[in-house]
């Protein structure tokens, strides 16, 4: 089974949360959807929560798997799976990010965007389609 990284997808409306990673490193500047690598025992939801906390400071809920997809990262391929998440706690501090917004899939397709979160747009936009109350 390949190693697991985790996506979180808050939704507002018909905006998606997205957080443009600081200069430096593979991602540096690119907009993402927030998360990162699951730990060795660690859920895919517990990585989320640990996640959101290390990089904004705030406490989130983690619910279903919407999107899935698999990236090469140095060698290794990865499975990348995309989570709703709901912030449990306002504010934000950026610790990775240089910023954060609220975009629609239409302005995310248009920026620089991490390559593996990219491979999620086609399921969130039918996922988004299929789901008119958030």
């Amino acid at each position: 089974m390949n190693p697991v990284s985790v996506a979180g997808i808050a939704v507002q409306g018909d905006r998606l949360f997205i957080a443009r990673r600081v200069p430096g490193g593979d991602l540096g500047g690119k907009w993402e959807f927030p998360g990162g690598k699951a730990e060795e025992g660690e859920s895919c939801e517990e990585a989320l929560i640990r996640e959101f906390r290390e990089e904004f400071g705030v406490t989130v809920a983690a619910g279903p798997c919407v999107a899935s997809s698999s990236f090469e990262h140095r060698g290794v391929v990865r499975e990348l799976r995309a989570f709703l998440v709901e912030f449990e706690s306002p504010g934000f501090t950026l610790r990775e990010h240089s910023a954060w917004k609220w975009a629609g899939l239409g302005e995310i397709e248009k920026l620089d965007f991490a390559g593996s979160d990219r491979k999620l747009l086609p399921a969130l936009k039918v996922y988004l389609e299929g789901n008119p109350r958030i």
